[in-house]
């Protein structure tokens, strides 16, 4: 597969993916504001915080209101991560591979976003914005769906589960160190009906809250931390992602489980066995907030291996001969 084609399918469903997950942590702020106690302060700059853009977000609206968040991070098309730019970036990408997919998945893509930036040009607010959310999950888990149903499992689709099961993994992360490290304002407030509602949310926001109450049947901190980051077969979890990841770029490579033909390979080999030899006990050792940090440079990592194993440009080299050179 020329590599062109093989980075458009990986970021056409990492745009897809980050899309979902930015409406995602949008919806888990909403929630908590619903059930935040009287009087308490509505916590929206960790949002733009842990996405990574908060020098862009304060340079354009300065202070963190519920407004500027949400306008920031679902409507605005000079944010180049809004859920706007992100549908915009995978209908490109979706173009430029129309030969590859489907048809049914570009005009999947196509669709989600047309709603997308019809929702936006109407205008946000208070009374739609649980719909528009709503509608950017759903399309994106249409978009899934068709994707597995109607592309040839081969090396296409390959690289489309890597690119959205990676930028899954580094959301999930984001959105736990969100909870852990910055929505608590005190110490105090752990173990309260207040930080239970929290953890709730979080869940919530993950699609997971069902599947965990089906295992530990309470909702305890602990026990949200190690599910979302440790599950081997919860499909949000960190572990479970990583997992997945790496059968993908096996099967891109060809080579065996156990080995690595290239540095992609390698990094992410590395970092999915740290997971399936840990416990929630080294997650936890010099803080969460650190390992969640840690991992995320080591996830850009292995994208970074990813771009130069399979995308970057290589130089040609032209080796001149003489066949047949006569003698005078």
């Amino acid at each position: 597969m020329l590599s062109r084609v093989a980075s458009s399918i990986y970021w056409l469903n990492r745009y897809i993916e980050r899309a979902e997950n930015y409406a995602r942590f949008i919806e888990v702020n909403l929630n908590l504001t619903l059930d935040l106690p009287r009087g308490t302060t509505e916590q929206w700059e960790p949002l733009v915080a842990t996405t990574g853009d908060y020098e862009c977000f304060t340079g354009r609206y300065g202070k963190a209101t519920k407004e500027n968040v949400t306008q920031f991070l679902s409507a605005d098309a000079t944010n180049p991560n809004s859920i706007l730019s992100c549908l915009l970036a995978a209908r490109e990408n979706a173009r430029s591979v129309r030969e590859v997919i489907s048809s049914d998945m570009w005009e999947q893509v196509n669709r989600f976003y047309l709603i997308v930036r019809d929702a936006v040009s109407h205008g946000l607010s208070s009374r739609n914005l649980h719909t528009f959310l709503a509608d950017v999950k759903a399309n994106s888990h249409l978009f899934l769906g068709i994707t597995d149903a109607t592309m040839s499992h081969g090396e296409g689709w390959h690289f489309a589960r890597l690119g959205r099961l990676l930028e899954r993994a580094d959301k999930t992360s984001r959105i736990l160190d969100v909870k852990y490290f910055m929505l608590l304002p005190t110490v105090d407030e752990v173990g309260t009906p207040f930080d239970i509602i929290q953890w709730s949310a979080l869940l919530k926001s993950a699609s997971a809250l069902e599947m965990y109450y089906k295992r530990f049947g309470r909702i305890a901190p602990d026990d949200v931390t190690a599910f979302l980051i440790l599950d081997p077969t919860f499909p949000r979890a960190i572990r479970y992602c990583l997992i997945k990841s790496e059968d993908s770029l096996h099967a891109i490579s060809g080579s065996e489980h156990g080995a690595y033909q290239n540095h992609a390979e390698k990094r992410l080999g590395r970092l999915r066995a740290e997971l399936d030899f840990g416990d929630l006990e080294d997650c936890l050792t010099g803080g969460l907030h650190e390992f969640l940090d840690r991992f995320q440079a080591q996830l850009n990592c292995v994208g970074d291996a990813i771009y130069e194993t399979f995308f970057s440009p290589r130089p040609i080299h032209i080796h001149s001969t003489i066949v047949g050179s006569e003698t005078q």
